[in-house]
């Protein structure tokens, strides 16, 4: 996990991050059994992304723009909805198998 992090921060770019971050979530909430068919409920403000991501508010809020413009995913009111989970995993190389060990 901290490996995937490390990259997240060093490697990735910020819309990646973003999307990365957004994707784990889901998949940790995903094993829980918390995500349902439209998304699920983000805990997280942005201020919290920003301070997880290493970025700015305002620059989380315009990465979350671009995600909505691709067609990746929204964020909107504490809730996450992918639109287009193998585009969004693709172009953030998210691999979930991390999580579990």
């Amino acid at each position: 996990i901290v490996a995937q992090h490390l990259t997240n921060v060093g490697r990735r770019s910020a819309l990646a991050r973003t999307a990365h971050l957004l994707l784990e979530l889901r998949a940790r909430l995903e094993r829980v059994g918390t995500v349902s068919r439209t998304g699920y409920a983000c805990p997280l403000t942005q201020y919290d992304l920003a301070d997880a991501l290493g970025l700015t508010p305002v620059h989380v809020n315009r990465m979350l723009r671009e995600l909505r413009e691709r067609g990746f995913l929204e964020f909107r009111q504490g809730h996450v909805r992918v639109l287009d989970r193998q585009g969004v995993t693709k172009f953030a190389e998210f691999d979930d198998r991390y999580i579990d060990g």
